[in-house]
């Protein structure tokens, strides 16, 4: 059965390799046959997945005019240029961050020794600027998480640590550097008292910060991996405290993706009642979050892969029409092919949409 879920996954994606697609569908060939049946993906302007942009949860045109003029060059200062206009403490700054170090690590991976000479460069050229100090910990830490059984794992933390506390000094008011610190902590397994000590200087500067608390959840899930009470708490306890036209009531959601088993398509779990509590909390901090809001395209990606999986395919696609486009987020980016990984879910959209009388023509726009 699994060889014959594999073909129908080539078929239906134009016959590409999408391994950890068909892992997460194990299962699904109900599913995965109602996606061939159903048209054309483009018809309703969706994106064609060989245009599909994975290095962005959502559009950020001028990180990604900075980002190819970094590329094209690799000359550091446009990045420098946008860090500095990029308000300290805001979740666009943090995404910023992110997404430059990711494509630095990226490059090195292509071309190691070589990729990613920018960075390095703007750290020597410019050694007191906080945002080359936050980019540099953020690139160290992910280069770590890369292979935790690296005998230099331990080494690249430390350090990862250290530029951490540079970049905390440089900026003092700035939480990113404590944010990329929790990766640290998560890495390295702080104490409970010790990830506390750090939390709080993080929440004295942005305490209901959608992005850091994405980041401490790593934490309380892999610290007390088997047992997600912790985490649980952690996540109510966010949503129940955020103010209003705050992501944070979808926390919890990101929490319950976490601890869920991989292949499990059983639907009446996706329709259970922990699961939709999760979802509708979501959905909430969609409707009233500003439609700006930098890490809402985070949010959104996720609950696309739950509504699908609980045949909530109507919802489903109202998510696709704000998100497509860009696919660097979780679920997707949890796998070998991001795009592959997301084409197969917004084919199984589209399945259900039309399998309950939907068209092209009646998608809201």
């Amino acid at each position: 059965m699994e060889l014959l879920i594999f073909l129908i996954a080539l078929v239906m994606i134009g016959g590409l390799i999408v391994v950890p697609a068909v892992r997460r569908l194990r299962g699904g060939r109900e599913a995965m046959r109602g996606a061939l049946r159903a048209g054309d993906p483009q018809e309703y302007g969706f994106v064609p997945r060989e245009r599909l942009d994975v290095r962005l949860p959502g559009p950020d045109h001028q990180l990604i005019d900075a980002l190819e003029e970094v590329q094209a060059r690799q000359d550091w200062q446009p990045a420098a240029r946008l860090l500095a206009l990029t308000k300290a403490g805001s979740e666009l700054r943090w995404q910023r961050v992110q997404t430059l170090a990711g494509a630095a690590a990226h490059e090195l991976a292509q071309a190691p020794g070589r990729g990613g000479m920018w960075l390095r460069t703007w750290r020597v050229a410019a050694p007191e600027d906080p945002g080359a100090a936050a980019v540099h910990a953020e690139f160290l830490v992910r280069q770590a998480l890369l292979d935790p059984s690296s005998p230099d794992f331990r080494m690249i933390l430390e350090e990862a640590q250290s530029v951490c506390r540079e970049a905390a000094r440089l900026a003092p008011d700035d939480p990113v550097p404590y944010i990329v610190e929790l990766g640290v902590a998560r890495g390295l397994g702080y104490r409970q008292a010790d990830f506390e000590e750090l939390w709080s200087k993080v929440t004295e500067r942005a305490p209901h910060h959608m992005g850091a608390h994405l980041a401490a959840l790593h934490y309380w899930c892999e610290k007390w991996h088997g047992s997600q009470d912790l985490a649980d708490t952690f996540t109510h306890a966010a949503a129940g405290s955020a103010p209003d036209k705050s992501l944070l009531p979808a926390l919890p959601l990101f929490g319950v993706f976490e601890h869920m088993p991989d292949g499990n398509l059983v639907r009446t779990l996706y329709q259970s009642e922990v699961i939709t509590k999760a979802i509708e909390g979501a959905l909430y901090a969609v409707r009233q979050a500003p439609a700006d809001h930098p890490v809402l395209p985070h949010v959104r990606h996720l609950l696309v892969w739950f509504l699908v999986r609980a045949e909530r395919y109507v919802e489903a696609m109202e998510q696709l029409r704000h998100v497509d486009g860009h696919v660097g987020a979780v679920p997707w980016s949890y796998g070998a092919d991001p795009a592959a990984e997301y084409t197969v879910y917004r084919a199984l959209a589209v399945a259900g949409w039309e399998g309950h009388g939907g068209s092209p023509a009646t998608l809201p726009k």
